[in-house]
């Protein structure tokens, strides 16, 4: 049952206090890019993890780790009273929820807090507000804020909403109401389409979230997809960190991001970051949160919706800013006021992010699930890795794909780019396949490359031929395979024939190696 502010008393503000343990009720990268920021602090930190993250990262990485459940997030990670149950057992002070799962479940925030725990997000009445999709748009009419046009609560009705859909005409989008990150979303193109996107938009919603309520909006044409990062303290500071351009996406997931956009003008930028200020402090927001917002090629923005949580992109506005966004999330949950002092005045540089995922882009990107057997992730100056794999964890299909965020800082945005791309190229994996060779080509398409795109990007790129693999690329990894190949062979029939006259098979093949063939070898 989808949750109402009937069913239990919403607080208005948060709890603060001390937090010297934190249970992170989240798994995998994000999990992770918490507790080092908890170990950088000097705040332990709790791991929770289901039966197929017993040896994941986080599990290992935290000071401590309790076993909730099977695969299935609803009987694990979206179990609230068994996260409560363990934080409680732990001696936890405070719950940071990271992004997806519970990070934007009213219900979740104020049970922590009702349990005498820190929830490391914002007020419970908040994110009712603005969490769900629906009633964030209502907030924003109300605020006169310009929305897309769309139905302002969720329809569970399906006829109810074909109506509306061919009301407002095609194409439409069907979003899902308690979450983000591109679940639960449907783009439907025309009448035809519409009953089987209906029922795989709220079975996904429901899998993800726990809810399958949906709403209906007007699609526009080729927009951009911009998004304002606030951050709000309990002593009424409220400002925005810039923005971030997420236009790049695939199946409304987010693919390559960039801090700032290379649409927004300074004017733009300054009038959206009060409009997203001014909407956050009229539900008394605190902490980390995000508005979302669609572009047209006029400049004209529109509200789509606000994230009440840290987003997975935000790596991006602390290259361009130098601000850790966790650790100002931990100090504002302790009563503390915004880190930075007075509002920020302009980004520094250009940072972008790319998403590493385990799937296999010439199949349609279907997920490919595998043993890690090498992994080797990229260095040099102004490159950053968040992960939360290593060689020998097993990648399974229990949960999203992604795997890694790469992200690159630098002084403009074709150096962003560049270095993006040559981090990209040092990022190895062995075991399963990644689209790091997609975002690649990505990031050298030309309509990328010169910043004019649209989140109709991936649909028009690959209707072109292929601007980064030519035909000398297939020749040189042809080429690369043989002789590996030939190599493998040869160190094989070295060991079989040397170990057959010595029974000392590794030390004579050292001496092989180093081309001193040993006395035995003497006998052939």
């Amino acid at each position: 049952m989808a949750y109402t502010p009937t069913t239990l008393e919403l607080s208005r503000t948060v709890k603060t206090g001390p937090i010297k343990k934190v249970l992170v009720a989240n798994r995998a990268e994000i999990a992770v890019r918490v507790m080092r920021t908890c170990r950088e602090m000097g705040i332990q930190s709790v791991a929770v993890f289901s039966d197929v993250d017993r040896s994941a990262l986080h599990t290992r990485y935290a000071t401590e780790a309790y076993h909730i459940g099977p695969p299935a997030p609803r009987e694990s990670y979206l179990n609230m009273q068994k996260l409560i149950d363990v934080a409680k057992k732990s001696g936890a002070d405070a719950i940071h929820p990271g992004y997806g799962f519970l990070s934007e479940n009213a219900e979740f925030a104020q049970r922590v807090m009702n349990a005498g725990l820190i929830f490391i997000g914002p007020p419970p009445y908040a994110t009712e507000l603005m969490g769900p999709k629906t009633t964030a748009r209502q907030v924003m009419s109300k605020a006169g804020v310009p929305i897309v046009p769309g139905l302002e609560e969720p329809v569970a009705d399906e006829g109810e909403a074909l109506a509306y859909a061919k009301k407002i005409g095609f194409p439409v989008m069907l979003k899902a109401a308690a979450g983000g990150g591109g679940k639960g979303m449907r783009k439907i193109d025309r009448e035809a389409d519409f009953a089987s996107a209906w029922r795989s938009a709220r079975s996904e919603a429901k899998n993800s979230f726990g809810d399958d309520a949906v709403y209906l909006e007007k699609f526009l044409v080729k927009p951009r997809h911009i998004e304002i990062q606030v951050f709000a303290d309990t002593h009424g500071n409220v400002h925005y960190l810039f923005e971030r351009e997420c236009s790049v996406q695939r199946r409304h997931q987010k693919l390559i991001e960039e801090a700032p956009s290379p649409f927004v003008t300074p004017e733009m930028r300054k009038q959206m970051g009060e409009v997203a200020c001014n909407a956050a402090r009229a539900v008394g927001y605190v902490g980390a949160g995000t508005v979302e917002m669609l572009v047209d090629a006029n400049r004209n923005f529109y509200f789509m919706e606000m994230n009440t949580r840290l987003q997975v992109e935000h790596p991006v506005t602390e290259m361009v800013t130098g601000f850790d966004l966790v650790e100002a999330q931990i100090r504002v949950a302790r009563g503390e006021p915004l880190p930075w002092g007075g509002q920020p005045e302009h980004p520094r540089g250009w940072a972008m992010e790319a998403r590493v995922c385990a799937e296999d882009a010439t199949a349609n990107f279907v997920p490919v699930p595998g043993r890690i057997n090498h992994l080797r992730t990229p260095g040099g100056p102004y490159v950053r890795t968040d992960t939360g794999i290593y060689p020998g964890f097993t990648i399974t299909t229990d949960y999203d794909p992604m795997i890694a965020k790469v992200i690159a800082w630098g002084k403009d945005r074709n150096a962003a780019r560049l270095r993006l791309d040559r981090a990209l190229s040092e990022f190895t994996l062995k075991g399963t396949t990644t689209n790091t060779a997609f975002l690649r080509e990505i990031l050298s398409f030309e309509e990328f490359a010169s910043g004019s795109y649209d989140t109709g990007i991936i649909e028009r790129f690959q209707q072109s031929p292929s601007t980064w693999v030519s035909e000398e690329h297939k020749v040189i990894a042809m080429l690369a395979a043989a002789f590996f190949r030939y190599e493998e062979e040869q160190e094989a029939h070295t060991r079989v024939v040397v170990g057959r006259g010595t029974g000392k098979t590794g030390k004579h093949v050292n001496a092989w190696k180093r081309g001193i063939p040993p006395k035995s070898a003497n006998r052939w």
